[in-house]
Parts: C-alpha cells; sequence; structure tokens
C-alpha cells in the first residue's frame, strides 16, 4: 500500500478587487502579504488590471518576480537595455538580486490583466546578479491527458521540464480541464502549494473542495518532507472549461521584512536599500 500523500485543500478564499485610480484600473489580493509566513517561499501576489503609465520605472531588491499575462498585453523595459511585449499566457521571470530597475506598462491602449507573484529569496542569495526571462505561451511543454491539458512554465511536472530558470525553484504549471475531467497533479510533497481558479470551476483534494472563478486554495503538504518523494493532489472540473495555475516551492524558513519595493530580513537592510537606490546605485532609469 502506498503511503505517498494525498493533499487537500488547507484554506481558501476568494480575491476581492477594489477599483484604483486612473491610469491603474482594478487590484485584487491574490495572496496578501501580511500572511507571508502562511506561504513561503512565496511572499504575495497581486492582480492588476492597468494601462500604460500605472508601472513606470522603479527598483526592487532582494526578491524574485513571476508575471503572468492573463489578457492585453505586458511591455517590460529594464535599465538593462532589455524590451519585450509579453501577451495572454506568456510568462516572465526576474531575480531581482541585489538591483533591478524596470518598468511595467500596457501597450498602446490595451488594458494589461496580469498576475505577478513575489518569491522570496534566501539570505545569501539576495545579492546575486540581476536577470530576467520571458517564457512564451507557446515555448512551455503541454502534456495532454483525458479531457485536458498541463502547461508546464517551472519545475519538473508530469514529466517534462518548463524552461523557467529561477535562483531558487518552484514549480509553476496551467491546468486545462473540461467538464467531468479528473486529474491528479504530482508535486514533491515539502513544497508549499497554492491553487488559483482562472476559469470555470473544479472539485481539489481529498475533501473534493469546491473553487471557482477568483478562488484560491493553499494545499496541506509535508513539512520537513523528503524532497524526492511525490505527492497526489486530485482535481476534478465542473466546467467545461476549467482553468487553473498552480504554484509550488519549498519553504526558505527566514525571517523578511517586505516593505516597498523591496524584500530584506531586517528594517536596516531595507533603509540601506532606499540609500543605494538614492545614490544611484541601481543604475539608470528604464526608459
Amino acid at each position: 500500500m502506498s503511503n505517498r500523500l494525498e493533499r487537500d485543500v488547507k484554506n481558501s478564499w476568494t480575491v476581492e478587487y477594489e477599483e484604483m485610480p486612473f491610469p491603474s484600473v482594478q487590484k485584487g489580493w491574490v495572496l496578501p502579504v501580511d500572511r507571508w509566513k502562511d506561504f513561503d517561499p512565496f511572499i504575495l501576489m497581486a492582480e492588476d488590471w492597468f494601462k500604460r503609465g500605472t508601472f513606470p520605472d522603479h527598483p526592487h531588491r532582494g526578491f524574485q518576480t513571476v508575471t503572468y499575462v492573463i489578457d492585453g498585453r505586458l511591455e517590460h523595459i529594464d535599465n538593462g537595455g532589455g524590451r519585450d511585449i509579453l501577451e495572454p499566457g506568456d510568462v516572465q521571470y526576474m531575480n531581482a538580486g541585489w538591483a533591478a530597475r524596470h518598468a511595467e506598462d500596457g501597450v498602446e491602449n490595451d488594458i494589461a490583466h496580469t498576475l505577478q507573484l513575489w518569491l522570496n529569496l534566501p539570505k545569501d542569495k539576495r545579492d546575486t546578479e540581476t536577470m530576467y526571462q520571458n517564457v512564451y505561451n507557446e515555448n512551455a511543454p503541454v502534456v495532454s491527458f483525458s479531457g485536458g491539458q498541463i502547461k508546464v512554465f517551472s519545475g519538473n511536472i508530469a514529466g517534462v521540464e518548463g524552461p523557467m530558470k529561477s535562483i531558487v525553484p518552484f514549480t509553476l504549471s496551467e491546468i486545462e480541464l473540461s467538464e467531468g475531467a479528473d486529474y491528479t497533479l504530482q508535486l514533491p510533497e515539502n513544497h508549499n502549494a497554492f491553487l488559483y481558479v482562472l476559469r470555470g470551476s473544479v472539485n481539489v483534494g481529498t475533501s473534493q473542495k469546491t473553487l471557482k472563478k477568483h478562488d484560491v486554495a493553499t494545499l496541506t503538504y509535508k513539512d520537513e518532507g523528503n524532497p524526492d518523494q511525490l505527492s497526489d493532489i486530485s482535481l476534478s472540473s465542473n466546467h467545461r472549461r476549467t482553468k487553473l495555475l498552480v504554484y509550488s516551492g519549498e519553504p526558505i524558513r527566514e525571517e523578511i521584512v517586505p516593505y516597498g519595493p523591496f524584500v530584506m530580513n531586517s528594517m536596516d537592510e531595507i533603509k540601506e536599500a532606499f540609500r543605494d537606490f538614492h545614490a544611484g546605485k541601481f543604475g539608470p532609469p528604464a526608459e
């Protein structure tokens, strides 16, 4: 008899949204930052609708971002000379490391609709080199199964390796299910994981908890478990076009201070980051 962990929903909630001043449109907190200890290694996730001019040139230090484009077009500009436009289904990874400076904008008259996840860095990797990687929708491997498919952006899932190369390994997969379709997702048993429903309705875990569009769920996991041992998450669709994202990662277990655009281990380090930015150590503006 297998002793593999069968996961269940630990906690779930529905994202609430608020209208924002122009050129922003609307924002919701998928993962609210004040609960980062529950989400470790994840810090927060914001769902934003915005037009050009909302997120001009700004700095970051001490963490990674993973931005998934739901709709519209997103232009990314960084002060290392990078510039690209991401479209629906594309994902951008950024390691802010010691000093990132970039801008994120809607394109022309588009309303960009994005999910941006902040992924922690352990203390000994906060000063790593800044880097960016765009993973286009068509370049992420897809595994089909009866009634659906899974697309893998990061990590080893369903026997394929996602193209994203993050400083701290994590998994990101996009799952689509037709009505009545079942799928068992396998993740390392020691990974803290959450899912977000983009469309439709899905029953999750041993309790078959029903989650609908705009619902978030954290999942049970084995703290201090074996990273080489897999666990099972059962998914069953109640809708003809269910779509969800699943993120997982091994907890870092360090105290952090998320403050403004920086994530460090102490308030003194936050103050130092602001001093470095104002002293020009983050380089020229992104424009």
